[in-house]
């Protein structure tokens, strides 16, 4: 049996025990607490918004993130095809950021968003190729090299090679490479869902039409037959500019895929060896104007963030793309890209009305 002394000194053992134990829990909850009120100092707005996919990479970047809280901002991206936003409905989003200017007017339009949308930064589309079919192309004069990675598509040359279906191996040199086989087209998005799809029916367009925008149904009627096979020969197409570089860049799928310039600077910029990838400048192409529809105070700030921020320009080139404002900022120390877009001249786009019916009478 315990004695009263005993049973006292026990007491107190556990009394100094439950004390320590509520010291270092309050110890950790100031701690939680102080982490608490720092996040909120840091990062006390949330901004809901809906991105094309190409621009998944550089809203998830860490460092982005970072710079983003640094300014008090915390980004929620979602992403879709940028002409399938026009189906969504985003109310309750603080900004849309399609991949062009066409399908975010037509979101402002719906939306009532007034003045001039902010455009951050740009990319230009090229055609990636691998190096037998790059080769190819130039020994038949469809396309220039460079160098080992870069070159430049003659447009109204490839467009002609399409409009006569001529085949792979109608092309000489073609034979020693089996890969090289049926018609010879560019694959890309489906244009009635995707900005890049709809993008390359705006550049083919131009050039089929004359070096001229097409802006009416005679115009319509003139590129038509040539777009229906540019499209048609595809099959089925991808709804995401993503998904169509990743699997060129794993080696599936066609020879010559229709992208944007950013997609490949990313890839470089991230330290990927792309192997036998060759980077083809039309000669006549289109600028992808990734355009902010601020639909709030919060997204309106957010998108002048992007635009003026010195740590976000720097980001927005690591991740491919051309800010707005001095081209020095774009600089490659590889062979594979542009440093100035010379040579490269840049077609109008059409009205968003006269895109979409582009698109339709393209799909068939």
């Amino acid at each position: 049996m315990l004695s009263s002394a005993s049973t006292l000194r026990g007491v107190k053992r556990i009394a100094g025990i439950v004390l320590a134990v509520l010291l270092i829990g309050g110890v950790v909850a100031a701690v939680v607490a102080g982490r608490y009120d720092e996040d909120k100092g840091t990062a006390t707005k949330t901004v809901r918004m809906v991105i094309g996919s190409e621009k998944a990479e550089f809203f998830a970047d860490p460092e982005v993130v970072k710079a983003l809280a640094a300014k008090g901002y915390t980004v929620k991206a979602e992403t879709s095809g940028s002409w399938a936003m026009e189906g969504l409905d985003l109310k309750g989003y603080d900004l849309a950021f399609p991949s062009s200017q066409a399908p975010a007017v037509e979101l402002a339009h719906r939306y009532q968003v007034h003045g001039t949308l902010p455009r951050p930064f740009y990319s230009p589309l090229v055609v990636v190729a691998h190096r037998s079919a790059a080769e190819v192309l130039a020994a038949n004069g469809l396309a220039t090299l460079d160098t080992e990675h870069r070159g430049t598509l003659k447009m109204a040359a490839y467009l002609d090679a399409a409009r006569h279906d001529r085949t792979w191996q109608q092309l000489k040199g073609a034979g020693k490479y089996g890969e090289l086989r049926g018609t010879v087209f560019i694959s890309s998005t489906d244009p009635e869902s995707s900005n890049s799809g709809a993008l390359y029916l705006a550049a083919a367009s131009y050039v089929a039409n004359g070096g001229r925008v097409v802006a009416d149904k005679a115009g319509l009627g003139r590129t038509e037959p040539l777009l229906q096979k540019l499209v048609t020969v595809q099959g089925a197409q991808q709804s995401s500019s993503d998904a169509v570089f990743r699997d060129f860049v794993s080696g599936a799928g066609n020879p010559l895929v229709w992208v944007y310039e950013s997609q490949v600077a990313s890839l470089l910029a991230g330290g990927q060896q792309p192997g036998d990838l060759v980077v083809l400048y039309p000669d006549t192409t289109v600028n992808s104007d990734h355009t902010v529809v601020p639909m709030t105070d919060n997204g309106k700030a957010l998108a002048e963030l992007l635009s003026t921020d010195a740590q976000l320009r720097k980001l927005a080139v690591r991740h491919g793309f051309r800010p707005q404002g001095p081209a020095t900022e774009f600089a490659s120390a590889t062979t594979y890209l542009k440093q100035e877009l010379t040579g490269v001249r840049q077609a109008p786009v059409p009205t968003s009305s006269v895109l979409h019916e582009m698109a339709r009478r393209a799909r068939g």
